[in-house]
């Protein structure tokens, strides 16, 4: 797997607010809050070499989200750059459930928080399959490097 230090949690991505995240006030629309979770999802499971493409080519298995709780306490406005972090991670047999948070980088302040759930499924049958035990190890060591 890939450089576990770039993979320890919390893990940060960077997203830039543009016009196309925004409603017509320049501030960004509640959906797009979405998008930049998933990102920073998508993105540490790459820094722990976790390929999404790979998975389902190789293995038949996607994640798909299946519940989130999302609590906007403030907005982020046009050319906000924002911190989009993964806090931390609790893993199931089939499932993975993540705790998250978006935060102005200009002044720190926490702009959305999130409980995530996503399943782990069959790409060809879109049914729960229990993770690998390598898949899962590699969670687990990364939950537990965010509690050292």
């Amino acid at each position: 797997m890939n450089d576990s230090f770039r993979a320890a949690l919390p893990f940060s991505h960077r997203v830039r607010v543009y016009w196309e995240d925004t409603d017509g006030g320049g501030v960004v629309y509640h959906a797009q809050y979405v998008a930049f979770l998933e990102r920073a999802r998508t993105e540490w499971l790459r820094a722990l070499g976790v390929e999404q493409a790979r998975l389902k080519a190789e293995e038949d298995r996607i994640f798909a989200i299946r519940g989130m709780q999302i609590d906007f306490r403030a907005p982020a406005q046009l050319d906000d750059e924002l911190d989009v972090r993964v806090e931390s991670v609790r893993v199931g047999g089939a499932s993975l459930q993540f705790v998250q948070s978006i935060r102005r980088c200009a002044d720190g302040v926490v702009l959305v928080t999130a409980e995530v759930k996503a399943a782990s499924l069959s790409a060809s049958a879109f049914r729960p399959v229990a993770l690998s035990d390598a898949l899962k190890q590699v969670f687990l060591s990364a939950s537990q490097g965010a509690a050292d």
